[in-house]
């Protein structure tokens, strides 16, 4: 009798174990991106920049230490993580196409929680705006992904006048800094971190209203370090100019990297110029890291903590006078490829662990989808870094593709005649980059033994059979469209 019974038994137990999976709360999803931000952070073992409280994330979750964007420059590379598509799947590869007029249809991160049932609402910069004139505009954003947005201003705006650039009048494209009067509250990324927390505060304990009701997938956005780096005095005064080490340079490191690699050189920076630049970047590192800290706070304040993903990342990285005085972005050398990623997921058995493995920013959809029980769409060139939250030394996918536009300038017609790409691979050893000039000029730095990319190994003959490989392998990322 009891032996005929053990179907049902088992039949039982299954549903009862599917209707608790049901009933199971979602996770919640804090989703922080930095603009301009590179990997000067103590969690990332710099030792002159502070930043306490994304330390203090990279503690409660897993830090990747070689992560690696697709397109260094705020526009190409957003629309890149935010659909889970490499650059030429959207199309994008500058700062004026919005990525819809390329792929209407695609369904971006945000949109796959909306169908989800999930809250989704957009405070700051996500998709691209031109910084500083669109702050507190909706730039070029992508209605659908949200079902509210939140667009801060602050006094930035209005201080503008006061300052400095390299080039007078213009400060989105070129170094420029204030030290600025007033507190933290006046700022734009501390009233974007305001708007978070009261959205935070609004859907912490649910409600009879139906859409606080839901799970959220909250995304903030900051504006800085992006120039005109732009902090309160007292984040300047934490970097005295004359204390701040500069760039590591050496001999001849010019000498062998062809010239589509070197466009991000700046020549009209001398030393006391790049030690107040320096600092200023540094300052506006330090001010958004406090805004990442009280939203932690506001996670802990209302109880959220445990049941709510936390991912914190920049768009891409950000040279400060490397190789000759190589400032900002657009390059494919480490300093401007690489990323901060952070994901503190709870349960993680992997918290406070830095994961080794390559990852690219286009892992974050597919990271985020796993997580919280959604399906990606199919055909994502990105994997998931999930396994790694348990294991921190699980094996990624081993590569990161990184690209570039050269040529052509603002002209459209002459863009399309003669602009060229340039395209990069990382692996665990190697930084192999290929530009598809007519020369066909091509760079491999060995991060085994030269972890700054000084030496250029593409023409050592000893180098010849990793040349060929990776060129290879390169081909067939590109051709994979």
């Amino acid at each position: 009798m009891f032996a005929r019974s053990l179907p049902f038994i088992a039949m039982l137990l299954a549903v009862c174990a599917q209707a608790a999976a049901q009933d199971k709360p979602k996770l919640n999803v804090l989703y922080i991106v930095s603009d301009d931000l590179n990997n000067q952070l103590g969690c990332y073992g710099d030792k002159t920049v502070r930043s306490p409280r994304i330390d203090e994330l990279a503690s409660r979750g897993v830090r990747f230490d070689r992560a690696y964007c697709q397109f260094p420059l705020c526009n190409p590379s957003r629309a890149s993580f935010l659909t889970g598509l490499r650059p030429d799947q959207t199309g994008v590869l500058e700062n004026s196409t919005q990525f819809r007029k390329n792929i209407p249809d695609v369904v971006t991160l945000p949109q796959l929680f909306q169908k989800a049932g999930y809250y989704v609402a957009r405070v700051g910069k996500l998709y691209h705006y031109g910084v500083p004139t669109q702050i507190g505009t909706d730039g070029l954003d992508d209605p659908p992904s949200w079902m509210a947005k939140f667009n801060p201003r602050g006094r930035d705006r209005d201080d503008e006048p006061k300052i400095f650039s390299l080039t007078p009048g213009t400060f989105g494209g070129t170094p420029s800094w204030l030290a600025a009067d007033g507190e933290d509250r006046e700022q734009t990324d501390a009233i974007g971190a305001e708007m978070a927390i009261k959205l935070l505060e609004e859907h912490a304990q649910g409600s009879a209203n139906q859409e606080k009701a839901k799970p959220f997938f909250i995304a903030c956005g900051f504006y800085r370090p992006h120039t005109p780096y732009v902090a309160p005095k007292k984040y300047f005064e934490m970097y005295p100019r004359e204390k701040l080490p500069l760039a590591e340079q050496k001999d001849g490191d010019l000498d062998d990297i062809p010239q589509p690699a070197l466009t991000s050189r700046r020549r009209d920076m001398d030393e006391r110029l790049t030690r107040e630049a320096r600092q200023a970047y540094f300052a506006s590192i330090s001010f958004m890291d406090q805004q990442v800290g009280r939203l932690l706070d506001a996670l802990d304040r209302l109880k959220l903590a445990d049941r709510t993903i936390v991912v914190f990342h920049s768009d891409h990285g950000y040279h400060t006078g490397e190789h000759g005085g190589m400032w900002q972005k657009q390059s494919l050398f480490e300093e401007s490829a690489r990323v901060p990623l952070i994901i503190a997921a709870p349960g993680s058995k992997a918290a406070g662990k830095a994961a080794p493995g390559i990852a690219e920013l286009i892992d974050v959809y597919p990271t985020l989808a796993a997580l919280c029980g959604l399906e990606a769409p199919a055909g994502m060139p990105g994997k998931s870094l999930a396994p790694q939250l348990t294991d921190a030394s699980s094996p990624t996918k081993g590569f990161a593709l990184t690209q570039v536009r050269r040529g052509g300038g603002g002209n459209k017609k002459k863009a399309a005649e003669n602009a060229f790409p340039g395209y990069s691979i990382r692996t665990d050893r190697w930084r192999y980059t290929q530009w598809e000039n007519r020369e066909r000029e091509a760079e491999l730095y060995d991060h085994q033994t030269d972890p700054h990319e000084f030496t250029n190994l593409a023409k050592d003959p000893a180098q010849a059979a990793t040349v060929k490989e990776l060129s290879t392998k390169l081909k067939e990322l590109v051709a994979a469209k």
